[in-house]
């Protein structure tokens, strides 16, 4: 059996397909960088390999004899005042794996190379479902963090459309549960509610999420029945962020927060945190375009993942309780 190779497998996504593969009884190595922490796949029996996405000879060894690589390494950081190193890491480092990637296809076929891409790189628009087929064709407008994500999915697109390797593309929204190591943005929010430290919820905010197993669930399925050269939206419904606050404090037992932001006074708030950035240069969490990404939602249609892939998400109520109460389970386990 030829091994599967997880890169960025110490992320909150990449930790989850790394356990499945694991525990289905595959060979598993995985790449991560050396001062990566990696807590969620260190009770894993997998082959590790230490190095960055610009480490080529590591690159290379890891995936020479794999069947399926699945690429997970992505900055998420979309509220950084300098969009440099989204472009660097999201499209220039993902250009070098590629590379790589179709140097060692040639001579060690993949069966496929999985890639994370986001559900942001879907035109979505309010009124209307969005599938795999909606193109964004006016980038006016987009973040930094969206078009990073833009760049990277078409260079990984046109790759198997060429030949070069036998990619598929993964949307993935927003997702929820244990094991958020690393505490995303989305899971700071689930740990702020569990704690009972969250003095309101955002008003009028809605996203498309998923659980971060049922996520997973579908990279692996994409290696087994993705067709070359497609994306697969990825995500189970659109759910409020006050939903999640709500389910997340009941799920830990504490009082639900009952004051709402209004949005007139969030884009007053991300507004002040935009000028903020530009005259100290810091990163402000609540900006402009950290708001737009929040607001820019519109429902996807999951269908095509669904049919060609056999995927069965389950309710995203369920993984955001489970995320509750990891956080709750980790700090109960602090001396």
């Amino acid at each position: 059996m030829s091994p599967k190779l997880v890169i960025g497998a110490n992320g909150f996504l990449g930790s989850h397909v790394t356990r499945q593969l694991v525990q289905a009884g595959h060979q598993v190595r995985v790449m991560v960088r050396e001062t990566a922490a990696t807590t969620g796949i260190d009770d894993l029996d997998t082959e590790r390999y230490l190095g960055d996405i610009w480490d080529d000879d590591t690159l290379r060894a890891a995936m020479s004899g794999c069947d399926d690589v699945y690429y997970c390494v992505v900055d998420t950081r979309g509220w950084r005042v300098d969009p440099a190193p989204l472009y660097r890491t999201n499209v220039e480092g993902t250009r070098n794996v590629l590379d790589v990637a179709a140097t060692v296809h040639r001579e060690h076929p993949f069966r496929r190379f999985v890639y994370t891409s986001s559900y942001a790189t879907v035109d979505r628009r309010p009124g209307r479902r969005s599938t795999e087929d909606d193109e964004i064709t006016d980038e006016r407008g987009l973040t930094d963090y969206v078009r990073s994500r833009l760049i990277a999915e078409r260079m990984v697109l046109a790759r198997a459309r060429d030949g070069e390797l036998p990619a598929v593309a993964m949307c993935v929204s927003t997702t929820y549960g244990a094991g958020d190591w690393g505490r995303t943005p989305h899971g700071a929010i689930i740990a702020g509610a569990a704690f009972g430290k969250l003095p309101f919820v955002l008003d009028r905010i809605e996203l498309e999420a998923v659980g971060v197993d049922d996520a997973a669930r579908a990279m692996v399925l994409a290696a087994d029945h993705g067709r070359v050269g497609e994306r697969y939206l990825v995500s189970e419904k659109m759910i409020s962020n006050a939903e999640v606050v709500r389910i997340a404090a009941e799920a830990a037992g504490v009082p639900v927060p009952t004051k709402r932001l209004p949005l007139p006074v969030t884009y007053a708030l991300a507004a002040l945190g935009t000028a903020k950035a530009r005259l100290r240069g810091s990163d402000e969490r609540l900006t402009l375009n950290a708001l737009r990404l929040m607001r820019a939602e519109a429902p996807v249609d999951c269908a095509k993942s669904k049919r060609e892939l056999g995927w069965q998400p389950g309710p995203v109520e369920d993984a955001i309780g489970e995320a509750a109460l990891f956080w709750v389970g980790l700090r109960s386990a602090r001396p």
